[in-house]
């Protein structure tokens, strides 16, 4: 993966313009984020600290997911800031197979990446599940900590304007 991932970043940052609402901004950020990783599934997680709760709007596949802040490998990413790459998650304590055996769908690798609003704190988490081909590595953690921060704005501006309604 070269140039052309992050030019194709840049443009879906000129169609990101048009979204400002959580409706519209978070199906497609899941989208794009698929796209450029080539992952079967991706949900954006949402922070709530005045719940201390991660959920999803929509999670790709599955309807809408509300977990505790510390649970979970998203929760891992959230609290410590940090992405976190799992390439066998059901060997991996911190893993919520519950959610797997509720849907039916079998995670086989995990991506999470922390997205920061302006004054950088965490306000959401990108999770890609099931690399078509292999394992997510470092390179896929360059590639979408990049569209994570080229997507905040916008993510950060439709909570706003949410949270206003």
């Amino acid at each position: 993966m070269g140039i052309e991932i992050y030019q194709r970043i840049a443009q879906f940052g000129k169609k990101l313009a048009q979204y400002d609402t959580i409706d519209t901004t978070l199906p497609s950020i899941a989208e794009e984020a698929k796209a450029i990783i080539n992952a079967e599934r991706c949900s954006i997680f949402i922070v709530d600290h005045s719940t201390d709760m991660l959920w999803t709007k929509l999670s790709d596949g599955i309807g809408r997911i509300a977990i505790a802040l510390d649970s979970g490998i998203v929760g891992l990413c959230a609290s410590t800031e940090q992405p976190v790459i799992v390439n066998n998650p059901y060997e991996d304590s911190r893993f919520l197979s519950k959610i797997d055996e509720k849907s039916g769908f079998v995670t086989r690798n995990i991506l999470t990446i922390p997205i920061f609003n302006s004054k950088q704190n965490v306000i959401g988490v990108i999770q890609l599940l099931n690399k078509y081909n292999g394992d997510f590595d470092e390179n896929d953690e360059g590639i979408m900590g990049f569209f994570a921060n080229y997507v905040s704005g916008t993510l950060e501006l439709a909570l706003l304007i949410e949270s206003s309604k």
